[in-house]
Formats: C-alpha cells, sequence, structure tokens
C-alpha cells in the first residue's frame, strides 16, 4: 500500500530483503512525506530495523543480505549510488543502546564535522552547541564539556547520540527503538526534541511501543512477517477503524 505522498523524501518500490533463505522483507512499496515523524510498527522480526537500514544502505554490511527493488531518498536511487559515503552524511541513525565514542562530550559531536573539513573552532563551537541544544542536552553538559562521553546517564548518551547524529546536518534522521535502554522521563525529552526536529529533518521512528508511535507519527506502517500490512494517518490507524484486521488486532494488544 502507498501513502499519497506528492514529493516523497523516501520512496520503497517493491522492496524485498532476505538473509540465505530468511526472508526480512518481501516486497515492501511505501512513500515517507518530507518533514513528518513516520512510525514504523510491528511484532519483533517483522522486518522494521531491515527497512531502516536499507535508506542509507548500512544493509550493505550484511554480506548474507540480498535487496531487490528500488529505494529513493530524494528522488535519488541509493542502490544507484556510487557515494556511499555522501548518501550516509545525509541520513542520521540512532540506534537502540547508546553507542558513545571513547571521546569527551564535545569530540563526540564534533567528531564527524572535523571528518568532513570543519577546522574553525568557533564554528565548530557554534555547531557543538547547536547540535546539543536540539538534543536537550546543553543545559546538563555546557559545563562538563570535557567529560568523557560515556561517563554520562544512559538517557544523556541516547541524547548525545541524538546530537552526534545532527552534527553533520542530515536531511533523515532514522531512530531504531531509542527508548529500550532509557528511562521513561527521558524517552519524553526526547519525544519532545522530535517533535521540535521535524521541522527541519525528516524523522523514520521504528518503535515497538505502539502508544510512542500514536503520540509522535504523522503516519504509521504495520509491518507484520516481512509484509506491510497497512500505512496510514496515525488517526486512521488508531482512533478509527484501520482498513486491515490484522492491524486492528496489533494496536489493541491482541499480539505482538
Amino acid at each position: 500500500m502507498v501513502t499519497d505522498s506528492v514529493d516523497p523524501h523516501i520512496a520503497f518500490q517493491n522492496v524485498s530483503v532476505s538473509y540465505g533463505r530468511k526472508v526480512a522483507l518481501d516486497r515492501v512499496t511505501l512513500e515517507i512525506p518530507r518533514h513528518e515523524i513516520f512510525g514504523i510498527i510491528g511484532p519483533a522480526n517483522s522486518g522494521k530495523t531491515t527497512l531502516l537500514k536499507c535508506i542509507n544502505r548500512m544493509i550493505d554490511f550484511a554480506p548474507a543480505a540480498k535487496v531487490v527493488g528500488r529505494v529513493f531518498v530524494g528522488g535519488d536511487d541509493v542502490y544507484q549510488m556510487t557515494n556511499v559515503f555522501g548518501l550516509r552524511r545525509r541520513i542520521g541513525m540512532v540506534f537502540p543502546l547508546p553507542v558513545g565514542l571513547p571521546l569527551s562530550v564535545y569530540d563526540n559531536v564534533a567528531y564527524a564535522p572535523r571528518m568532513a573539513g570543519l577546522t574553525r573552532r568557533d564554528e565548530l563551537d557554534e555547531l557543538v552547541e547547536t547540535c546539543l541544544r536540539q538534543a536537550a542536552l546543553w543545559d546538563e553538559v555546557k559545563d562538563r564539556m570535557q567529560l568523557l562521553g560515556t561517563r554520562l546517564s544512559g538517557g544523556q548518551q541516547q541524547r548525545l547520540t541524538i546530537a552526534r547524529a545532527l552534527s553533520h546536518r542530515p536531511e533523515i534522521l532514522c531512530l531504531d527503538e531509542f527508548s529500550i535502554a532509557v528511562d521513561p522521563v527521558t524517552t519524553m525529552k526526547i519525544e519532545d526534541v522530535l517533535l521540535e526536529l521535524k521541522q527541519r529533518v525528516t524523522i523514520v521512528l521504528v518503535t515497538n511501543l505502539v502508544q510512542q508511535a500514536r503520540r509522535l507519527a504523522d503516519r504509521v506502517a504495520f509491518l507484520n512477517d516481512s509484509r506491510l500490512i497497512e500505512v496510514g494517518p496515525t488517526d486512521q490507524i488508531f482512533s478509527e477503524q484501520p482498513a486491515e484486521r490484522l492491524t486492528f488486532d496489533y494496536v489493541r494488544g491482541h499480539f505482538g
């Protein structure tokens, strides 16, 4: 099922992914509009994380993976690109568990811009502060910028990971179960951050928390057993009668 987006930021056209004999995605077609939070829900092993990895070709790191179909980002066919690093600079990724670099808070955020050639200290200072503010972390670390990032609390490290993902000014931010390792208060802080960030970036949010998708997402896709069952506006999926009985059963907790 395809959304009615006129100018999709991300588009999947008949995408299938397999790992050897195991099918992870089965002929998925969908469009993700710009400047929205697009939620992806479904049981474990339904293909949600695989879908994310296709967007910036992290799926390439799985030697057994075979991808069929086409994925577009901003109209560009990602599997026809020769500059994969350029693609990945356009797409920030945040994984379930925070992975801090063994560097200071400042250097965690400044690392990618430095690698891209930004060396002026005043510009780096401004960018680091902007990213930490966007991740709702600045007030907590502004006086501890030389502290090792790995010494922050779990919730702070997760927000530092978001700040690092924003440091190369991505046009898309993908989050895979960001709230697994953080407390409910920090989860709410990050959710507030995402609602603000969608004014500037397109956000693709994989979550096993159905109510989180209901709170945040503008549109929701439901995957089950590698197949896209339904995609539509959040109100349609949660508040009204969804098109598919399987969707109705999942969002009401009948299985999962």
